[in-house]
């Protein structure tokens, strides 16, 4: 496995990260421990995934590791007390509560990461950045980052706060990040964790579907053209990887992993031969690029 400084943390974390969201109890533990052995050390998880029990399953299965793995979690979404939904919640008090729960679940005194769960430009951003300074005065948190998708959010978080990451969802699919956050990101030394590498399997084999502002017919395009650099030296969702773990701005591309083969299969793609320029570019121009056109 390959790891990459987390930009101006001392985190020091796998290209291909580990996330939890789906992962289900009975076999979750099993995996995570495979996953350790083949070099994946940032484990993702949410206080929002299933109520609070996917932390849970993280805090038992890594707490034998902890000392030797990056664990990161969530906050901002606050589950009803019915169970019905949940509601955006970026307020200090909260923060600093629903802190202390994930500590508590996930069986650990600190957490290497800790990120806001979305964000609007309507929240009072100055009162959750106290929160999570708070956090880190505290020694609960080591650093702190957002996910987010909206560029006007992180550019907030960007110019008043010391977030150390960004995750947001980037892939051939969605080159959004690139004319938008990218170039901020790594100009300021704020690393990139991708989510969504994959567009939910539509590069990795799936039947295309319209996805974002594509459609079928350019989903489909854009598949073929994986497909073809992929050729024989690598599979579709190795090949999709490597065009994301490759751009200069992402840190790591964060998989969400739910089977063991899944796993093997996104740790594996750091032993096979990396995209060169002009397959990148070939990748580039199979559809029109996609542009953020909300949150600007």
């Amino acid at each position: 496995m390959d790891y990459k400084q987390l930009g101006t943390s001392e985190l020091r974390i796998s290209r291909i990260g580990f996330g939890g969201m789906s992962l289900e109890p009975g076999s979750g533990t099993a995996i995570i421990h495979k996953a350790i052995g083949l070099g994946i050390n940032y484990f993702d998880t949410a206080d929002l995934y299933d109520k609070g029990m996917n932390e849970e399953l993280f805090g038992t299965a890594l707490k034998p590791h902890r000392n030797n793995i990056i664990l990161a979690t969530k906050v901002g979404n606050q589950w009803r007390p019915d169970g019905s939904g949940w509601d955006w919640n970026p307020r200090k008090d909260y923060i600093l509560k629903a802190a202390d729960e994930s500590l508590r679940r996930l069986k650990t005194d600190y957490l290497d990461l800790y990120q806001l769960h979305g964000g609007t430009i309507d929240d009072n951003i100055d009162e959750t950045i106290e929160a999570f300074e708070l956090l880190k005065q505290q020694g609960k948190i080591r650093y702190y980052g957002i996910s987010s998708i909206r560029p006007n959010v992180i550019k907030e978080y960007v110019m008043r706060s010391s977030i150390v990451s960004v995750m947001m969802q980037y892939s051939i699919l969605d080159r959004r990040p690139e004319e938008s956050c990218f170039d901020l990101l790594s100009s300021r030394n704020i690393g990139v964790l991708a989510r969504g590498s994959v567009a939910q399997g539509l590069l990795a084999g799936k039947p295309p579907k319209m996805y974002l502002n594509y459609s079928e017919e350019e989903v489909e395009i854009v598949a073929k053209a994986v497909g073809f650099v992929a050729g024989e030296k690598r599979s579709a969702a190795e090949t999709a990887l490597l065009y994301v773990i490759q751009n200069p701005a992402v840190t790591s591309a964060v998989v969400g992993i739910r089977t063991p083969e899944q796993l093997e299969d996104a740790a594996g793609v750091i032993n096979v031969q990396a995209l060169s320029k002009s397959e990148i570019n070939f990748l580039k121009e199979a559809v029109r690029q996609n542009y953020y056109e909300q949150h600007r």
